[in-house]
């Protein structure tokens, strides 16, 4: 029997129908739950069988079979004396059904945390300052090496904050002190840190005198800042009193201002992570240098890993993030 409908013909089946008298399909709005239904009824060759394995009565089995007939333009099961058998097409069509259905399956089931860490082939791309390359670039690298020899990694300059290559995917991680981050991003907390004040060994303003204010707006500054700002948070603080300090020279890094300090009168102003941490047992970074605490009170520094909600939930940069977190925090326990 023919019907039309929205001026197409749809064929009507019956269990008896072999071949359709004419078919016009209709794929404005497919249900693709059907395709799990073919794939059932082609393994069991049963209506009765199929609707068990759903969970649906024999008469919902049924009406599905009609409108798969009708979706596909075939019987696609037939009467053979007390059973169904598949007709040409829908037996040419079981394996592809099959193999499709698992695809869909497999998009739509969570992700697992299974991950190969060993054979990870992947190359991630962090933002970061100058310091945090200078110190933590070293450990970084050995952590991955040891558990991932194929992955890489890149780090990438940071003349801002902007928010947009971790939109974009052009950044996989920013690590650093986080200001107006953008609402959809991800944070955590790595390390706590603060300012203090480093000069070279020897320096007239460390010559067993207290370091006053006065003593300290008095010296001679280099600042770090990549965008070249000659103000600071101490800045503020200094200003309060009515003290400002003399600033010589701005330099992009904090690796640059302790440069500076260490073979001129110049003092500088660095993170206290600078200095050198846990996994730095030589510390290094100190030699010719004497760190002091500043006379005036400047914020805590929290630096924090922000990553974008898109990898958020994948495997490899879930890794990655616990990576670094373990580094920080080996370095700064306290944290």
């Amino acid at each position: 029997m023919h019907k039309t409908h929205r001026n197409q013909t749809i064929i009507a089946f019956n269990a008896g129908c072999r071949e359709p008298l004419g078919y016009a399909p209709a794929m404005d709005n497919v249900d693709l739950n059907l395709l799990v239904a073919l794939d059932v009824l082609l393994a069991e060759g049963s209506v009765t069988g199929a609707a068990r394995r759903l969970g649906l009565s024999s008469s919902a089995m049924s009406r599905t079979l009609t409108r798969l007939r009708s979706a596909t333009g075939d019987p696609l099961l037939v009467r053979a004396g007390r059973g169904l058998v598949p007709t040409p097409h829908a037996a040419a069509l079981r394996d592809r059904v099959r193999e499709l259905t698992r695809d869909a399956q497999a998009v739509l089931r969570p992700q697992t945390s299974d991950l190969e860490v060993a054979s990870l082939a992947q190359t991630f791309t962090i933002r970061a300052n100058e310091a945090f390359v200078e110190f933590f670039s070293v450990p970084l690298l050995a952590a991955i090496a040891e558990a991932a020899p194929r992955v890489r990694l890149r780090f990438a300059p940071k003349p801002n904050k902007d928010a947009g290559p971790l939109r974009e995917g052009l950044i996989d991680l920013e690590i650093g002190v986080v200001e107006a981050s953008a609402p959809e991003l991800h944070t955590r907390l790595l390390f706590r840190d603060r300012l203090v004040g480093i000069a070279r060994i020897g320096h007239p303003l460390l010559a067993g005198k207290r370091v006053t204010v006065e003593r300290y707006a008095a010296c001679a500054h280099v600042a770090a800042s990549p965008r070249g700002d000659f103000t600071s948070p101490v800045d503020d603080a200094l200003e309060a009193l009515g003290l400002r300090r003399d600033i010589r020279i701005v330099v992009p890094g904090f690796p640059d201002a302790m440069r500076i300090a260490r073979h001129t009168d110049l003092v500088a102003l660095v993170p206290r992570s600078c200095l050198g941490n846990a996994l730095a047992s030589d510390h290094a970074a100190r030699q010719g240098l004497q760190d002091f605490e500043l006379p005036v009170q400047t914020p805590e520094l929290r630096i924090s890993a922000t990553w974008h909600p898109r990898v958020h939930a994948d495997p490899a940069h879930r890794w990655l993030r616990g990576v670094v977190l373990s580094l920080c925090r080996e370095a700064y326990p306290a944290a």
